[in-house]
């Protein structure tokens, strides 16, 4: 793959495949809306399906309506729907505007995360009509696919979408190494994973005091000095599952495996912005903003931010990586540069990386200002304002029991059962104690530690735990085990999840349960 642009650098993408990118922020959006007007009757029929009685629209006649002002109408195989009100109260609506008049199955057929089976419920109370049968299967030409050129991925990855691909190995996986191999790292995509010919790679690095430059890959792997750190980095999804079983919340299905720990090799951030002119102690300067080569169907880039007292510290660590355990970065974690941010939320670390900004403000991207946010469990998608909460930088505490499994039959060793699991916890706070209880919390075992040598205030890594709880054999035929864990900081995890439960089902960190049955 090669090109003289570094346009063409980024991805490659058809536009016109792309025309339901305004349907993308629907995915997500249509949480806002759970009293909207019904346009007619809410019904239970699949979306789309045609239903009789309805007026009849032709694909000319939605064409017209492609404006808040004309009204705007999307069809979907058989039905036809005007979101022009949900438009108006969704802060995304701009980009919604780009499938007005306009199909949205091509939006499904690329982001099918977002073809639920409540999204789909949501869209049907926009129904107005159907569309008229010449009109209707509309060929998509899925030879532009964008994913088409994702990388190969390992079997073992339990994929909780396809497109974009994202994924979590077993947890009895995790346990096994102290640093998790490439190919069974979690996966979090938000968009394709592009193409990037190392060749062509170029980072842009521009914003207050400095005038722009441009790196390649043989510079930043030459004219820094390499930096190596061992760090985790988790999803702030990570076991939203659990946050799911109190009330539902939008997102990935992620279990407690969104979260892996490497060793990761680079160009340190400081260095590089330092030799970019960069005064450090100029107060103007609060963010430092980074953007990929993974671009949507308006050809804007994933954005994130980082605040400049994390990012500007030497001590922090920050790194423009180009290695992960001793390897070059495969695509699916961001080759050939990826910020590496040790202690942040997995949203900052962005892969691909292709530009730099330095900043007064933070990026404006959706995952920056409108996502990855934490909220009050009474916070609903009718209230939620999302410019009234900080976006997550550090995570806080948490842990997981790796093995047994949950419903797993277990066998006792000397009247003892062996517990395996990992702990860890955001901005360098080592685990210092990781508890395990069998019989309710009445008594608390602790467990053995494997840990790097990182201070105590300093830590990037992950600590792997296990344990041997005795237990008493006499009629016990079922067990709950629960962990928790304690960060140098003396941060505890909370013993359940509804007084954490949110919206978007973010920092899920109360105490880890696992139901076994013991076999005598």
């Amino acid at each position: 793959f090669s090109t003289s642009s570094k346009e063409n650098n980024r991805t490659s993408q058809n536009p016109r495949f792309w025309l339901g990118i305004g349907l993308f922020s629907t995915g997500v959006a249509l949480w806002y809306l759970k009293d909207v007007k019904l346009l007619a009757e809410k019904r239970k029929n699949v979306a789309g399906v045609e239903i009789a009685g309805l007026p009849e629209f032709s694909a000319d006649e939605i064409s017209k309506h492609d404006s808040i002002e004309k009204g705007v109408w999307v069809c979907f195989k058989s039905g036809v729907y005007d979101i022009t009100d949900f438009i108006s109260k969704h802060p995304g609506g701009d980009k919604i505007l780009m499938a007005a008049g306009a199909s949205i199955e091509p939006f499904w057929e690329i982001f099918a995360v977002h073809k639920s089976e409540q999204v789909m419920e949501m869209l049907e109370e926009y129904r107005i009509g159907n569309l008229r049968p010449d009109d209707r299967g509309l060929s998509i030409d899925k030879s532009n696919d964008p994913f088409a050129l994702d990388p190969k991925r390992h079997p073992v990855l339990q994929p909780r979408s396809k497109k974009p691909f994202n994924a979590e190995p077993p947890e009895d996986l995790l346990v096994e190494n102290f640093l998790t191999p490439n190919e069974v790292f979690f996966v979090r995509n938000h968009l394709p994973v592009p193409l990037v010919d190392p060749d062509e790679y170029e980072l842009e690095i521009e914003g207050i005091g400095i005038k722009e430059i441009t790196l390649n890959l043989n510079d930043i792997k030459t004219k820094f000095k390499k930096h190596q750190i061992t760090a985790a980095i988790q999803c702030a999804g990570n076991r939203r599952t659990e946050l799911n079983a109190v009330k539902e919340v939008k997102g990935l299905s992620w279990g407690g495996a969104a979260i892996s720990n490497a060793e990761w090799a680079g160009a340190r951030l400081y260095d590089v912005l330092k030799y970019a002119g960069v005064d450090f102690d100029d107060p103007k300067i609060q963010h430092i903003q980074f953007e990929g080569l993974d671009m949507d169907p308006a050809n804007c880039p994933y954005g994130a931010s980082i605040p400049s007292i994390k990012a500007l510290d030497p001590k922090n660590d920050v790194l423009l990586a180009y290695e992960m355990n001793g390897k070059e970065l495969p695509r699916d974690h961001g080759y050939p540069i990826r910020l590496v941010a040790p202690g942040i939320v997995g949203a900052r670390n962005v892969k691909w990386l292709g530009k730099i900004i330095v900043s007064d403000e933070e990026n404006k991207s959706h995952w920056q200002v409108n996502d990855y946010k934490g909220f009050s469990p009474s916070t609903t998608w009718e209230n939620v304002d999302f410019s009234s909460a900080p976006a997550i930088q550090e995570l806080p505490v948490n842990s997981a029991i790796c093995k047994p499994s949950e419903n797993s039959n277990v066998t006792l060793e000397d009247n003892c059962l062996k517990v395996e699991g990992y702990a860890w916890s955001g901005g360098g706070r080592k685990i210092v104690r990781v508890d395990i209880t069998v019989d309710g919390g009445k008594t608390w075992h602790k467990a053995d530690l494997q840990q790097d040598d990182s201070p105590l205030y300093k830590c990037w890594a992950w600590t792997l735990w296990n344990a041997k709880i005795p237990v008493d054999v006499q009629g016990v035929t079922d067990l709950q085990i629960i962990c928790k864990a304690i960060d140098s900081s003396y941060n505890n995890q909370p013993d359940s999840f509804p007084p954490i439960w949110n919206l978007r089902g973010v920092l899920g960190n109360a105490w880890h349960r696992v139901n076994v049955k013991v076999c005598k």
